[in-house]
């Protein structure tokens, strides 16, 4: 199993995804969230294809296709969180964090 904590920015929004590898590389996800965008994506996105989640072009795929229904906002770390996890989950990636520092 592996879990993301995802802290969105300024919005203060905090997602939590855990993912499990089920049969091949099938990965069952469960997400829960402060944001109203991501509120009901459990309901949309129960699994997905671990394999075809790496291989997908930025912006595409079923990650970002259910993300994408409620969140317009296309700075938003969320669906890239999840596919982070997925990636570890899976087996295809070593968990460790990713960081963007803004400064002004």
């Amino acid at each position: 199993m592996a879990k993301a904590i995802i802290m969105s920015g300024v919005c203060g929004f905090k997602t939590e995804v855990t993912a499990e590898k089920g049969d091949g590389f099938t990965i069952l996800l469960d997400t829960v969230s402060d944001c109203p965008a991501f509120k009901n994506l459990n309901a949309s996105l129960k699994e997905v294809d671990g394999m075809a989640c790496i291989m997908d072009k930025v912006g595409e795929g079923s990650i970002y296709e259910a993300c994408r229904i409620n969140c317009k906002h296309s700075a938003c770390p969320v669906p890239m969180g999840i596919i982070k996890v997925v990636e570890v989950a899976a087996g295809l990636a070593l968990p460790k964090d990713v960081t963007v520092t803004l400064t002004k």
